[in-house]
């Protein structure tokens, strides 16, 4: 990234938490983490949060949808689904920038469940409500980290579509906001609530693999030819008659509010419409796609934020107005020596296997859950320690990923992708994303939580190991 962008999302966060000071809100915008001058937080405690309330017993959650596109107009559908089968939850308010959406969602949720729920152009006034609890946030990935912030400093929990954020500084403000408030929060990538990544977890840690040598894990697609050729990934459709001309009715679009902390730029349909494709928005294949594989894997390696990063590819095939490539793979070399490799193409959908690797075995998920198989030279012992050379482990029952995050409200336990796990997640992405963009190594000191110009651990034994003394 470069310095002025950097600057550029600095400064808002600067300017949102002196200015957006509303009633009855403290915002304050974390600066993004410096570890050199990094103040120590004492975490609040969940159960009793330093902002907002807690739910008296049996109320109804009440739920605040920011941003109800696509991926946020899912959520709605599955918010109500939820409310039509008993669960206590409302949503109450919906907030967009774009007002065809809006009115979309109020008539969708009046038709499915029977309620008129208020309609919002800025977020923040929906946050002022004290009927709304908890907040659902599906904006693009660089509004992110002030959405989620304003919410928690305003007393709501929070679910935050993945990537968390866009940036690793980002991320960072947001956990740190987390520990200071108490207030419940979970990331996204639903994948982090399949049962096998926390079985892998628990094998790992009992031994079962050896020491941990490398993984890999992908997600590719096919976006451009067939029967439903969009000539690339992301190219969704633009509504002809979007306009930011105030006074065009259902098919205004605030496009100030809609850019936010991003660099100030004419009206873009295509950005708006397709802002995957755009680096200022978005980290495109890494944030939107191999977030969903590197958030579980981190929790079934229990990984701290990686330290090195590397990154290849281009775009190969679908060259229209994209700035991110088509095809993206990196590898992130890790605090406890080992290396994980994530491969992506939009362009051809034969994806690479998950597999972790370790030293005396290898696990590979399977329909059932997860497949352990010894390496040759440990049948032995796997056989004396599990009892065969290959075993099935079965995935137990597990809360749904939005299910988990509603107990959490009511219970101020865990989720299943915490803010720390999303940090450490989102360190690697965008190590990723900016080893790529600047043709270079990255190093991220993860115990100082900066990026740095050479290996945090230059003498570290991995590659040095006649030095081990």
């Amino acid at each position: 990234m470069s310095k002025e962008r950097e600057m550029n999302r600095r400064g808002f966060f600067r300017r949102a938490g002196q200015g957006a000071a509303l009633a009855g809100m403290g915002l304050m915008v974390a600066e993004a983490a410096e570890a050199s001058s990094k103040r120590k937080i004492v975490p609040a405690d969940p159960h009793a949060p330093k902002t907002g309330r807690l739910l008296k017993d049996d109320e109804i959650i009440g739920i605040g949808m920011i941003g109800v596109g696509g991926m946020g107009g899912s959520h709605v559908e599955e918010l109500c689904s939820m409310e039509k089968a008993g669960a206590k939850i409302q949503i109450r308010a919906v907030c967009d920038v774009y007002k065809r959406r809006q009115t979309y969602r109020q008539k969708w949720i009046k038709s499915n469940v029977g309620r008129d729920v208020d309609a919002y152009t800025d977020y923040r006034k929906l946050l002022e409500r004290d009927d709304i609890h908890a907040v659902v946030i599906a904006t693009p990935d660089h509004w992110h980290a002030l959405n989620s912030i304003h919410a928690m400093e305003a007393g709501k929990d929070v679910y935050c579509q993945k990537p968390v954020t866009l940036t690793t500084e980002e991320s960072i403000a947001v956990r740190d906001k987390v520990l200071e408030t108490g207030r419940i929060f979970q990331c996204g990538a639903q994948g982090s609530s399949d049962d096998w990544w926390w079985q892998a977890r628990a094998f790992i840690k009992k031994g079962g693999i050896g020491k941990v040598v490398w993984a890999q894990a992908d997600y590719s697609r096919n976006s451009a030819g067939g029967p439903d050729d969009r000539g690339g990934e992301w190219n969704w459709h633009i509504d002809p008659d979007a306009t930011d001309k105030p006074g065009a009715g259902e098919a205004y679009i605030d496009w100030q509010q809609w850019l936010g902390p991003a660099p100030k730029r004419p009206f873009s349909k295509p950005r708006f419409f397709q802002f995957r494709k755009f680096w200022d928005y978005s980290g495109g294949i890494a944030t939107d796609l191999l977030y969903h594989v590197l958030a579980p894997m981190t929790i079934a390696l229990d990984a701290k934020a990686p330290e090195r990063a590397t990154a290849a590819g281009g775009i190969f095939v679908q060259h229209d107005d994209r700035e991110v490539p088509d095809t993206f793979m990196m590898t992130l070399d890790y605090p406890d020596d080992y290396t994980v490799v994530l491969t992506s193409s939009m362009a051809n959908r034969q994806a690479n296997p998950t597999i972790i690797r370790g030293h005396k075995a290898t696990i590979r998920p399977d329909g059932e859950g997860m497949k352990v198989t010894a390496e040759d030279e440990f049948k032995e012992w796997f056989k004396k320690e599990f009892g065969q050379e290959e075993i099935i482990v079965p995935r137990q029952p597990r809360p749904g990923h939005m299910e988990v995050w509603l107990q959490a409200i009511r219970t101020r336990g865990e989720v299943h992708l915490d803010a720390e796990t999303s940090y450490r997640a989102m360190a690697g992405i965008k190590m990723g994303v900016e080893a790529y963009r600047q043709d270079k190594t990255i190093y991220w000191d993860w115990q100082k939580e900066r990026y740095v110009n050479k290996h945090p651990r230059p003498n570290r034994n991995s590659k040095y190991p006649a030095e081990k003394a």
